[in-house]
């Protein structure tokens, strides 16, 4: 008798072929698909690996409570933030932001102006860059963008744009109701409430085609 373990498995392989099948054929030699095996991960997330390399990582537990067509949408979410280019680079900001300090504190002992002046330069760029890295507007817009071009994704997969709309929306309420970090459902009520305006407009241009028609 095949054990639950062993079927389970079998499952979630089948899921992370699947979910490889949807990857655009431009990007199916350079992005991979696995399951996490962290504590407590984020449901699906993307990330370099290597050199031209990225990895999406998803949270097969989590993954297997959502309908398919949520799952699809999510997916395409974080295809689309590779296509964008704004999934999270290595963080060089930290540790040379420890370097701009240490220097700046040695420099003020051994008192050389001109070094001095370098690590205080690199603390400023080093700590630019990380206000940039996690201003919370930026993020919501990057996140927004890579909705929008989800839902074109999932008309290239044969999806009519309404059931898009609706299967990206149903996903990012059911995110809304269970998770209980306070900021992370501000970005996912954001995100729907971006999602509703785009799905207005694409309505209206449709019915606004219609009404040219007679």
């Amino acid at each position: 008798m095949t054990s639950y373990a062993t079927s389970s498995a079998k499952a979630e392989m089948s899921e992370l072929r699947r979910l490889k099948n949807l990857l655009p054929p431009e990007l199916q030699s350079w992005v991979t698909v696995e399951g996490t095996t962290e504590v407590n991960p984020p449901l699906v997330r993307c990330e370099e690996i290597g050199k031209d390399q990225v990895e999406i990582q998803i949270d097969l537990v989590k993954w297997d409570a959502l309908a398919m067509d949520q799952r699809n949408l999510l997916f395409w979410h974080e295809v689309a933030r590779v296509q964008n280019d704004t999934i999270p680079k290595d963080g060089w900001e930290m540790a040379a932001l420890a370097i701009g300090l240490g220097g700046a504190v040695g420099e003020l002992w051994v008192q050389d102006g001109l070094l001095l002046v370098l690590a205080m330069a690199l603390c400023g760029v080093s700590g630019w860059r990380l206000y940039q890295k996690n201003n919370g507007e930026k993020q919501v817009k990057e996140l927004t963008s890579a909705d929008e071009k989800a839902i074109a994704l999932a008309t290239r997969f044969g999806y009519s744009l309404p059931n898009a709309y609706k299967s990206l929306g149903s996903a990012l309420k059911t995110l809304i109701e269970t998770t209980p970090s306070k900021r992370q459902r501000s970005k996912y009520e954001a995100r729907l409430s971006a999602l509703k305006r785009g799905a207005n407009k694409a309505k209206g241009k449709s019915k606004s085609l219609d009404d040219n028609d007679y």
